[in-house]
């Protein structure tokens, strides 16, 4: 198991401070955008803060290298104590899983003409993998790709329809995923990176949706004849599902981690609550039906904080750990949904206004259930690999049993 070093230590204590100290004052500011999330002149205004407590990008050294993932974890937790933290950070989505993929597959022409600036937090990115529904489109099965690709010259062009594409309105980097119909690429997908905005990149919609913490909202989109220079493409023509999982994977975990945070705040305040409010003679605590849930939380954080350590140390090997992040995903996002939803219980009718943090926390984790791959579709991956190894062992089983 990797250490986690003192910088990354030191640094989580740093973050948390700036959260604490600098951040939460704004989750009252006035600046959102038509459904509530954060506008970018906010973004930036807190970027800046950051910037100057030199805590901007925390996850990424100066040099260029990552944390680890434990130490990404420590720090990444401590981001989420707002809901305004990963983004004053430079640690949101999808602009860390963005960081984290162009960084481990992005060539050194690149890193730095697309790389370079969000690490700096010049600007945001976008990932475009989902596409309607309607449309017939890949979802959580992106094998069901028909955004397509194909060459032109030293272009590639691009046609298709993408949705739920977080943050695409206001980016500046775009990662665009399209299944190739080349034959040199055997139908595999490739990734290219785009600036924005583009007037082949149409924006058809941005509905309001039941979480409101990332700029930008959840954009539908139709791309009509994009052209990209050859020189921009991500890696290799046909290997986009490869990157795809070395993005997807710690970006799950990424999730698990910031929205941690935010439920550790979460219960915070209906901790404070619960222990100030009377009813019935004694403070709320006292109420086994109030206690009990508080102290389910506190259950529940342990588990998520180990569970996103184990996960995180797996990946830190070097494995792609796509099994061992679909557990943590899975288990994590369900253990949070149940905290918020205490948090929200405890705090009774204060639990579901605005006037505290607990009732956007509940939001946003209902939210994380689904996206970076619903509870269900987890599930049904870990099942087949249970199928696959029972029937792994039977073949090795009856192999044995063979006569000499």
């Amino acid at each position: 198991m990797s250490e986690i070093s003192q910088y990354a230590l030191d640094m989580a204590d740093k973050v948390e401070a700036f959260v604490r100290e600098k951040v939460v004052p704004y989750e009252k500011d006035p600046r959102r955008d038509h459904h509530g999330a954060p506008t970018d002149e906010l973004l930036m205004e807190l970027r800046g803060l950051a910037r100057e407590a030199g805590v901007l990008t925390p996850h990424i050294r100066a040099d260029g290298s990552h944390l680890t993932q434990r130490e990404t974890a420590v720090v990444l937790i401590k981001s989420g104590l707002s809901p305004l933290g990963p983004l004053a950070c430079n640690t949101m989505a999808p602009d860390e899983g963005n960081m984290y993929l162009i960084g481990h597959v992005g060539s050194p022409e690149l890193k730095e003409r697309f790389l370079k600036p969000l690490v700096e937090g010049k600007g945001r990115s976008a990932f475009f993998m989902t596409e309607p529904a309607e449309w017939g489109g890949a979802g959580s099965d992106p094998s069901m790709m028909k955004t397509t690709c194909h060459k032109d010259g030293n272009h590639w062009v691009i046609n298709g329809r993408k949705t739920f594409i977080t943050g695409a309105q206001g980016a500046m980097v775009g990662i665009v995923m399209a299944a190739s119909a080349e034959e040199d690429t055997k139908g595999g997908a490739c990734m290219f990176l785009v600036d924005l905005p583009d007037d082949a990149i149409r924006i058809d919609e941005v509905p309001n949706t039941i979480d409101s913490s990332m700029p930008g909202g959840h954009a539908t989109l139709t791309i009509d004849n994009l052209r990209v220079p050859a020189e921009h493409m991500l890696g290799d023509p046909g290997e986009g599902f490869k990157y795809a999982q070395i993005r997807l994977s710690p970006a799950r975990l990424s999730h698990c981690m910031r929205w941690l945070g935010c439920c550790i705040r979460a219960h915070e305040i209906a901790s404070d609550y619960a222990c100030r409010r009377m009813a019935f003679g004694k403070q709320l605590i006292e109420h086994e039906g109030v206690g009990f849930m508080l102290a389910e939380n506190e259950i529940l954080i342990k588990q998520s904080e180990l569970m996103i350590d184990w996960c995180a140390s797996v990946l830190d090997t070097g494995s792609l750990g796509t099994v061992e992040s679909s557990m943590a995903k899975v288990s994590v996002s369900e253990a949070l949904m149940k905290i918020a939803d205490n948090c929200v219980q405890v705090m009774g009718g204060t639990g579901v206004t605005e006037r505290t943090i607990v009732e956007q926390v509940f939001r946003e984790i209902r939210a994380f259930r689904i996206y970076d791959g619903p509870t269900e579709v987890h599930k049904w991956s870990l099942a087949k690999k249970i199928r696959r190894d029972w029937r792994k062992a039977q073949e090795a089983a009856a192999k044995e049993a063979e006569p000499a």
